[in-house]
């Protein structure tokens, strides 16, 4: 597995958002009743990214997977905790899950955008804010920061 390498002149646009606000944790649509409880998971999960420790996040959210494949805002963590540790491939594979999953999702637009800005392409990145555009307009939190991630984006 190839893992891509971030420019350390990147970093900065990796770091511009900062910690995100997790009252999206839960930030897709509500679960089916059926579905199994994953607050558990997601709390820790929240307290571990917000403490910046990745790897033990990864680690809950591949528990979290275990027990609900299906649960798109797990797949949407694991792409942040994967970004956030460099894994820009991981990450792809994650937030793509989550978009499959709930194409509707706006946390993934937002981080799969500011992956793809990680990664030199910015053309893909301007695709998920016009993605974000039509599911939450330009005044969601989500839009404005990829947006401003893109105008900070420095090639």
């Amino acid at each position: 597995m190839s893992m891509l390498r971030i420019p350390a002149g990147l970093l900065a646009v990796a770091l511009l958002a900062g910690t995100p606000a997790f009252a999206d944790m839960n930030d897709s649509t509500e679960a089916a009743p059926s579905a199994p409880d994953l607050s558990r998971e997601l709390k820790t999960a929240r307290g571990q990214i917000e403490q910046q420790r990745y790897a033990e996040a990864i680690t809950t959210l591949k528990a979290a997977e275990q027990k609900d494949p299906t649960n798109a805002n797990v797949h949407n963590w694991l792409g942040y905790s994967y970004r956030k540790s460099g894994n820009l491939d991981a990450a792809f594979r994650s937030y793509g899950t989550a978009l499959k999953l709930d194409p509707k999702h706006k946390g993934a637009h937002e981080y799969i955008g500011e992956a793809y800005l990680m990664a030199r392409q910015p053309d893909k990145a301007r695709e998920h804010l016009v993605a974000l555009k039509s599911i939450c307009g330009t005044g969601c939190e989500e839009y404005r920061d990829l947006e401003q991630a893109i105008a900070a984006y420095k090639p």
